[in-house]
């Protein structure tokens, strides 16, 4: 998107305030000129996700970009059980970064050393949940909706949650619909004459 801007727009400083995973939709704030000053600003504030988490089977990137491995049976599962464990993932918790992320180690991002079959000892550290709610559930897949704090990856907070099923997880669809105050409803769909799409 950094690019795209640069491209079409002729923008020479141009940053954004925090990526999404490759096949998440939904809200990313681009910055431009002397808005650049503010991404740290942006990056900073609560963020909202609903997405899907595949309950039964894992994945090695905690998403759809891997095969699912391990497949279990569900159907000792019930409603209860879901909605009780939710409780547990409120609150400041500690969370693991998933291997295959863009975060640097050495200078370098982590999804190439898991690439190239390499182990890394990632740290946790404390996250904020403030809400997670699950909306509504069927066999295998969990309807949920998520307000973090900035670092939270919602792939780990699928992946342990499916640990603590018992049965494995991965989160098989996200969408970012807010930061701060900003949200997917209140963006207006033409800006200073600028045409743009919400994906």
């Amino acid at each position: 998107m950094v690019y795209i801007i640069k491209k079409y727009f002729k923008v020479i400083k141009v940053g954004h305030a925090g990526t999404l995973d490759p096949k998440a939709t939904g809200l990313l704030i681009i910055c431009t000129d002397s808005m650049t000053k503010r991404i740290n600003d942006f990056m900073g504030m609560e963020k909202e996700y609903e997405g899907i988490i595949r309950i039964g089977a894992v994945t090695k990137t905690y998403d759809t970009e891997s095969g699912e491995e391990n497949l279990k049976d569900t159907g000792y599962i019930n409603d209860e059980l879901l909605y009780s464990l939710t409780s547990e993932f409120r609150g400041e918790i500690e969370q693991t970064p998933p291997i295959y992320s863009a975060l640097k180690h050495r200078g370098k991002p982590m999804y190439k050393f898991a690439r190239e079959g390499k182990i890394i000892d990632v740290k946790p550290r404390k996250i904020f949940i403030k809400e997670f709610e699950i909306r509504r559930i069927n066999e295998t897949e969990v309807f949920f909706r998520v307000v973090c704090s900035k670092g939270t990856y919602i792939r780990t907070l699928a992946n342990d949650f499916g640990k603590k099923l018992g049965c494995g997880g991965y989160l098989k669809m996200l969408r970012r619909i807010r930061i701060g105050n900003f949200t997917v409803n209140n963006m207006d769909s033409n800006i200073q004459g600028i045409n743009y799409r919400i994906v």
